[in-house]
């Protein structure tokens, strides 16, 4: 496997999305991962890459959103996910499944990424997301 960490910073900009898209392109065909993966991978990071440009750093373009990736134990895919904001309180979200909350509009990114990646931390006060995805045979090149 060739380079095995990559990082890109972009504007807080809806319109940046498409970055990540692209780099989620980029290493699901480098590393082969099974199509079966691609939704979860492209959901999470997506729902991660907005919550930073939106909530954390407020669409301010003059702030920042990084996005590092590497590789694991040779099995993991790890996104990390950082904004420039205050952070928020990842522990006291309410529940996008409770029945008061069904029909909002808004309040699932964090629910979709803590089930669709195999692994979601916080750190920093929230402002940095670490998403693994355990998608990567571990097989002798």
């Amino acid at each position: 496997m060739s380079a095995t960490h990559r990082s890109i910073t972009f504007p807080s900009v809806i319109e940046n999305i498409h970055l990540v898209e692209r780099l989620i392109d980029e290493i699901v065909a480098q590393y082969h991962v099974k199509e079966d993966y691609y939704g979860e991978l492209l959901i999470a990071m997506t729902e991660a890459v907005n919550n930073a440009i939106v909530h954390g750093n407020r669409l301010d373009a003059s702030k920042q959103v990084t996005v590092h990736f590497n590789v694991v134990d040779d099995t993991v895919i790890r996104f990390t996910i950082e904004d420039e904001g205050p952070g928020f309180d990842y522990n006291s979200l309410p529940d996008p499944t409770a029945p008061e909350n069904i029909e909002k509009p808004h309040g699932r990114g964090v629910f979709l990424m803590r089930q669709l990646a195999d692994k979601c931390d916080f750190v920093d006060n929230g402002r940095v997301v670490v998403l693994d995805f355990a998608v990567l045979d571990a097989q002798p090149a």
